[in-house]
């Protein structure tokens, strides 16, 4: 058994202070859903230490107007914005058509949560679509400019919402049970654990790594907009010891992740507080769950987003 990765960044660490005296001049990077929260943060730090930057969004005036945030606060002109939709399959296809050159930084980072019941156009549960599938689609189809940059990084961020459910291979689209918004966030959010493991198994010999990532509990961003406080299973502020952080903290493991040498080489990874997370314990709201790191349920997630996605992998 590995030894688990630490650093020497924790819990209140900024994104700032994670990427002091890293250099991405020359580097491509993309972040989804970086108009607004941690994915503008995101952006923003990548952009600071000199990484060209693409932010796709839905909204293309609200990413437009991030991108001309973060250029005017970083000196860095080389930060646009793209459209692209992650629960539009063709929208997707579309923005995987329009990249051109090596990519070296993917960080999968949009994301909905607990909304109310709604389907994509094939029918799908929008959280299953949007915060997996969606980002399935886009970073298989990146795979070829991942790999033609070497040493590229894929990031994607999941949640410690992922130990409420695992992936419910039998029912997704809660067309058997009762949709329960909370599940199918779980659910989702397991996903992005999962796909992370199986791409990085497919990828190494690519030299693409791939890590998932808790960044914490940060109410104040969009990705809250259908609660107005946090729910029952979110116990209250400090109650376990996880305290509430800000945008800059939260975006820190992100960054870490994808900038840092601090975790060249690692893959295959969940992290939380810019180290590898402990196994999941009851009582604490911290942790990974066995079966979000099970390759078998890696395996076939694996299999069956390509069957939805119809995506070359």
């Amino acid at each position: 058994m590995s030894e688990r990765i630490t650093t020497p960044f924790g819990a209140e660490s900024t994104a700032t202070e994670v990427i002091a005296g890293v250099d991405l001049t020359g580097k491509h990077a993309i972040v989804t859903g970086g108009g607004a929260g941690l994915g503008e943060e995101t952006a923003r730090t990548l952009a600071l230490a000199g990484a060209e930057v693409t932010i796709a969004v839905r909204n293309l005036e609200a990413g437009q107007k991030a991108a001309e945030r973060i250029s005017a606060s970083t000196n860095n002109s080389k930060v646009s914005a793209t459209e692209l939709d992650l629960a539009d399959q063709p929208s997707v296809k579309a923005f995987v058509a329009s990249w051109r050159g090596p990519l070296d930084i993917l960080v999968d980072n949009a994301g909905v949560m607990a909304s109310p019941e709604t389907r994509t156009a094939e029918g799908w549960e929008i959280q299953f679509a949007t915060n997996h599938l969606g980002h399935f689609a886009l970073t298989v189809g990146l795979h070829d400019a991942l790999a033609a940059a070497g040493h590229a990084r894929v990031v994607v961020v999941s949640s410690v919402g992922h130990v409420n459910g695992p992936v419910r291979f039998d029912d997704l689209d809660f067309t058997r049970d009762p949709y329960d918004p909370w599940l199918a966030y779980a659910q989702s959010k397991t996903a992005n654990i999962l796909f992370a493991v199986e791409a990085a198994r497919r990828w190494e010999k690519d030299g693409i790594a791939v890590n998932a990532l808790n960044p914490g509990r940060i109410w104040n961003t969009n990705l809250g907009r259908y609660i107005e406080t946090p729910p029952q299973a979110f116990d209250p502020k400090g109650s376990t010891g996880v305290s509430e952080k800000t945008v800059e903290q939260g975006a820190a493991t992100s960054v870490l992740l994808a900038a840092s040498p601090l975790v060249e080489g690692v893959t295959g990874k969940y992290f939380e507080d810019c180290e590898e997370a402990v196994p999941f314990r009851d009582g604490i709201r911290r942790g990974v769950k066995d079966y979000a790191l099970d390759p078998e349920n890696a395996r076939r997630l694996w299999a069956v987003s390509v069957e939805r996605t119809g995506v070359d992998a």
